[in-house]
């Protein structure tokens, strides 16, 4: 009999890891030339206390640099997580309806399909100028850059899940009458509901990526702003705290993804459920 893994102590390897880690890098950090490249875990904590305290608190007893609250984290987070938050809906809206079109209309699958690969193979950031030029500097540009990412993820899985219907399930529904609508509420959506979980796990990081990335080509407001600056200042501590807060936003939205996995998809049954069975 397989021993199925125990939840409780995967977590605690994993933060065992983490911290191992993070001591690693504790380590490596105190050559400064090393530091100079890859930052100093403590700084780059005192950079996010920093960010994240009320104006003129100081945490001079923990990090020495003198840090104080900035406020303005707000703001660059807000304008960061609002792209990302507008580009991820809008890219999954447009790659749900698009992938179930082409799907379920095979003439114009057919008529598309070159075009459709043609621009999932393109360079999406150098897409980014044009975007600036047609949307201005504002969240605008940003918003269809991630667009782009989050669309083709969304798309092809829609797309896929949908022309893995089973067709003796198809052939069965018909059977008994149901119409075209019937179908797509009770056959396709159902089986392309966890196609499209699977890319919105993928879709929230590339969001991300498209508003950062964005930002970093021409922006005045933002976290991949904030990144930037740092990297013209050579300041690594910086940087690596913008990636940590970015990253820990990332796993926050993924999180909801997968909240929501779990209410709608009560009724596949988990990988342990299906081992012992």
């Amino acid at each position: 009999m397989r021993l199925l893994p125990n939840e409780r102590t995967a977590r605690y390897w994993q933060i065992g890891l983490l911290l191992a880690l993070l001591l690693f890098w504790h380590v490596i950090s105190r050559d400064q030339q090393v530091a100079f490249f890859m930052g100093e875990p403590v700084q780059v904590a005192g950079r996010i206390w920093s960010w994240f305290l009320p104006v003129g608190i100081s945490p001079n007893a923990l990090f020495p640099d003198g840090l104080r609250g900035n406020a303005d984290i707000y703001h660059h987070l807000g304008t960061t997580l609002l792209e990302t938050a507008l580009a991820f809906c809008i890219g999954t809206v447009l790659g749900l309806c698009f992938g179930l079109w082409l799907a379920l209309a095979p003439t114009a699958s057919l008529i598309l399909d070159p075009y459709i690969k043609a621009a999932n193979s393109m360079p999406r950031v150098i897409l980014a100028p044009i975007f600036a030029l047609w949307f201005g500097l504002g969240i605008w540009s940003k918003v269809a850059l991630a667009v782009t990412l989050v669309f083709f993820i969304v798309f092809f899985n829609v797309y896929q899940g949908v022309r893995e219907v089973s067709p003796v399930v198809l052939a069965n529904a018909r059977m008994l009458g149901a119409s075209q609508r019937q179908l797509l509420r009770t056959v396709y959506l159902p089986s392309a509901t966890s196609w499209v979980f699977s890319s919105l796990h993928t879709s929230v990081g590339l969001a991300f990526v498209g508003a950062v990335v964005g930002e970093y080509l021409g922006s005045a407001r933002g976290v991949g702003y904030l990144i930037l600056q740092a990297e013209g200042t050579f300041d690594v501590n910086t940087v690596f705290a913008g990636i940590v807060v970015l990253t820990a936003f990332a796993l926050v939205l993924d999180g909801l993804v997968g909240f929501v996995e779990k209410r709608l998809m009560k009724w596949q049954p988990r990988s342990g459920e299906t081992e012992k069975l």
